[in-house]
């Protein structure tokens, strides 16, 4: 016998990825900032009053959403502050699609997507982007068929780092008739010369949720903090009624405002990462690897086919040299491998790992 409902039991949990065993191991397999946080971020936990934890924290981070508001030109009643970016997708879809009801992605897509779907007992409806990581144009209508409550879009996207700019997803997100959550976990990394800003969006549109996160950009994927930004249509029902109390502890709070108070230093960062992320472009370009430009921290690169060891070949024997990278076991990605953008001494033992490898192999 068992005792949870019976679609928890049908169901497969999300597997994250490897964990390194050894301080000596590279991790190029999650996606998080190579640099450490800020030095403001770590005063202030210096400085922390562990007094505090004695009573319950401000119930809505209000401090932290006034510091987000000013930043994205937007009010304090279109934000709420989550446990991390998955929070804030648990609460959207448990907010917004009735069990049984569609859920609507992309293929591929961030693999936490369906199983979020499939906790909810919900359909999910995903529709795959052509060979050049974009959306089809019956995108839209597809969904609508299927009758999706919400759809999830992560931008730029995962795994390809492909970006799509402000007219796209405004254009979809008019033609869909549910709500609109644009995953923008690695949007701090996007060149700043393309001057991609989705925010007046959710000032415009009633049914578009932002999605952020403090996990890759301001290196604090440990600290568990994200948001939305949306309508305070959207908001409200979020923070006042599908919410957990009390969600964001009083530590987070003040670790996230120092991080945001920080931001040029965390701007630093994106830069070094976008020049380490063109140079690596360039050297994997250059071992027969090919890649999709990429708005992200981290590359997609498709093995080549005159290569004796296969995709998944290559992941174990990087491995073996104390080198994690990510290799997705399903079809049209299976002859990839998904690469976070590490330091430059990171990436050089990288590229020559797979010098060694792809030479050995030819």
């Amino acid at each position: 016998m068992h005792y949870e409902r019976d679609n928890i039991h049908r169901m497969h949990g999300y597997q994250w990825g490897e964990q390194p065993k050894d301080a000596g191991t590279i991790k190029l397999n999650t996606n998080e900032n190579p640099y450490p946080p800020a030095p403001d971020v770590r005063a202030a936990l210096g400085r922390f009053d562990v007094d505090v934890l004695r009573t319950y924290p401000q119930p809505t981070a209000d401090g932290l959403r006034d510091r987000l508001a000013a930043l994205h030109g937007v009010s304090r009643e279109q934000l709420i502050i989550t446990h991390g970016g998955d929070e804030a997708l648990r609460l959207a879809i448990t907010t917004f699609v009735d069990p049984g009801a569609g859920f609507g992605m992309a293929d591929p897509s961030y693999s936490l997507y369906p199983v979020l779907s499939e906790i909810q007992d919900a359909r999910s409806v995903s529709v795959p982007l052509d060979p050049h990581w974009q959306l089809p144009g019956d995108f839209a209508a597809r969904l609508n068929a299927a009758g999706v409550r919400l759809t999830c879009i992560v931008n730029p996207h995962a795994p390809s780092g492909t970006l799509l700019g402000r007219e796209t997803l405004g254009t979809l997100a008019a033609e869909l008739d549910g709500v609109l959550l644009i995953d923008e976990a690695y949007v701090d990394f996007v060149d700043p010369a393309l001057g991609h800003d989705l925010a007046p969006l959710t000032r415009e549109l009633d049914n578009v949720l932002l999605l952020r996160t403090f996990s890759k950009g301001y290196s604090l994927a440990g600290l568990r903090l994200g948001y939305l930004i949306g309508a305070p249509s959207l908001i409200d029902p979020l923070i006042s009624k599908t919410r957990d109390s009390y969600n964001i502890d009083a530590v987070s709070q003040a670790l996230g405002a120092a991080a945001i108070d920080a931001r040029a230093y965390a701007a630093d960062t994106w830069a070094r990462v976008r020049a380490d992320r063109s140079t690596l472009h360039r050297a994997l370009g250059q071992l027969g690897f090919s890649i999709p430009p990429s708005e992200t921290n981290f590359l997609l690169a498709r093995v080549p086919t005159s290569a004796r060891l296969s995709a998944a070949e290559l992941q174990q024997a990087l491995k073996t040299r104390g080198i994690l990278v990510r290799h997705f076991a399903v079809p049209g990605l299976d002859d990839r491998l998904r690469i976070t953008i590490g330091t430059p001494e990171q990436n050089a033992r990288l590229l020559d790992a797979l010098t060694t490898l792809m030479t050995d192999s030819a």
